[in-house]
């Protein structure tokens, strides 16, 4: 989406300048609207750079958070079988009173 825009802003800077060299500037000298529009080049330039290494970074983070969302199932599964070992493998005397009850009934 910001590339879209930025090629708009683009267009719209070119624009600018065949305006400029049509219209010849009433407000302001050619000079420094040629000056004004070389730096909005160089801006959108930067701005390109940026978004493009925000782009690299984020495709990055993207793939890294790919990867803690595999490893987080995983985990998450091994946690789900755990607790369910857990409740099956509880023993079923929870005090020494009623282990003693046990073994009388046993004999």
């Amino acid at each position: 989406e910001l590339e879209n825009q930025l090629t708009t802003k683009s267009r719209t800077l070119d624009e600018l300048k065949q305006s400029l060299a049509s219209n010849g500037g009433a407000e302001q000298t050619p000079e420094a609207l040629s000056l004004r529009i070389a730096e909005l080049c160089e801006m959108v330039d930067s701005i390109v750079s940026q978004v493009a290494q925000l782009k690299t970074s984020m495709q990055s983070i993207l793939r890294q958070w790919r990867v803690y969302d595999e490893i987080y199932a995983e985990v998450s599964l091994m946690t789900t079988r755990y607790l369910y070992c857990m409740n099956q493998c509880k023993p079923s005397v929870v005090s020494l009173e009623a282990l003693k009850n046990q073994v009388k009934t046993l004999q």
